[in-house]
Parts: C-alpha cells; structure tokens; sequence
C-alpha cells in the first residue's frame, strides 16, 4: 500500500512539473520582444497543441495549392498535346511496294501514255496503293519517299531497247528513266525522290506512248513508297 502511494505521489509531481515548465515556457514566448524563427508562429496553438500545429502550415498549405494547381495545368496541357499528336499521326504506318507481273512478252507500245499497274503487292501499309489502277493516294499529309526500278528484255542481241517510264503527282511529271540503243539486250535503272504531299494526292508510274517493257521474267519492275513524317495538310503542295 505505501509502494503505491510512493508511486502515485510521483505521479502527481512530475505533472505538476510538466504544467510549471509549460507555463514558463508559454509565459516566455508571449513576453518575447524580439524577432520570433517563424513570422507566422501562433504561439497559442504551438504550446496548447504541438503534435497538430506548425509554425509554417499556412504557408505550406499555400504552396501545395499552387502545386496542385499547375500540376492540373500541366496535365491539361499534356492531353491537348497528345490529341494533337494522335490527330496528327494517326494512320501514319504508311508503305507499299509492288511489281509487274511476270511476262516473257512486252507492255506496250501504246499510242498513247500508258500508266502501270503494279499487281503483284507484298505490302500495301494503309492501303493507300490501289493495284488494279497502279495509282498511290496520300492516306495521310507528310513527307513521303517513292522509288522504281525500270527493266526491260527486249531479246536478242541488236533489237531495239526502246523504253521510258515516268513518275507522275497529279498530272505532273516528276521524274523519268529511258533507253533507246540497239547495243543492249538488257537494261535497267533505278531512282529514289522525296516528294511532300497533302492527302489524296496522287502517284503513279506511267509508259510512254510509243515505248515498251519486254522479257521482265522475274518482276524486276518495281514501284514502291513510304510515309517518312506526317504533317497537317497546310504544309501540303
């Protein structure tokens, strides 16, 4: 029984003390004259609940405002930009590539310009190459690569090698290849361009009148294009 009075006795006077350092320590920091650490320091609310109060939760609940603020402002900002790069990208794994048929006889000669359906298709990426007409239509504005390969066989030696074929935008000759020797029994050429194009321009090949492509025995004639970037039509010609 005395332990027990001995240990509450204790008890009472180290809460007595704690109260007497509180209230030195409170009376202190309201006589304080001079500058305190922190302007803002509700010395009230730091002495009567420490553990939930801070010298600085104003201004901290301030800045996290402003964060979040331009953090939503960022994200905004973010998705516009997304939907203008899928706008601007989408269907943009554009590419082809095709070749003539095998023929042991010649295309051609026309009396007039002939254009070239390439049938034989192993890619055809956004289905802008239609094979029945030989035409390539721009899915998609942007900077695009066309390349094609000429080959002709007209047979023996001294027959005439008599062959021109173009690359055509929209009526527009852009690019040609030709031949017209006796000397040689085989030729063939090859050339790449760039060319910026809006959607639904249009590119094909096409034979000159007069002119003809013989013995391509193995689908040498090759014609064949890919998206290199994308752009908005206004960058177009």
């Amino acid at each position: 029984m005395k332990t027990l009075v001995c240990v509450w006795m204790m008890i009472c006077l180290c809460c007595c003390a704690e109260a007497a350092a509180s209230d030195l320590l409170r009376d202190s920091a309201v006589s304080w004259l001079g500058a305190l650490p922190c302007g803002s320091w509700d010395c009230e609310c730091a002495f009567s609940k420490l553990q939930g109060c801070c010298c600085v939760s104003s201004a901290l609940d301030d800045l996290e405002q402003a964060t979040f603020i331009r953090m939503m402002g960022l994200w905004d900002g973010l998705m516009r930009l997304n939907t203008q790069v899928q706008d601007i990208t989408a269907g943009c794994k554009i590419a082809f590539t095709a070749a003539m048929l095998p023929m042991s006889g010649c295309f051609g000669p026309f009396t007039s310009n002939m254009s070239i359906s390439y049938q034989s298709v192993s890619l055809n990426q956004g289905n802008g190459y239609n094979p029945a007409l030989g035409v390539f239509t721009a899915p998609h504005a942007g900077l695009y690569s066309f390349s094609f390969t000429v080959y002709s066989k007209p047979g023996s030696s001294g027959e005439r090698l008599y062959q021109k074929l173009q690359l055509v935008k929209d009526g527009t000759v852009l690019a040609s290849s030709w031949e017209d020797n006796r000397e040689d029994s085989e030729d063939s050429s090859s050339q790449t361009l760039l060319l910026q194009l809006r959607r639904g321009c249009q590119v094909y090949m096409e034979l000159l009148s007069g002119r003809q492509i013989c013995g391509d025995t193995q689908g040498l004639n090759t014609f064949s294009g890919f998206l290199i970037y994308p752009s908005s039509d206004e960058l177009g010609n």
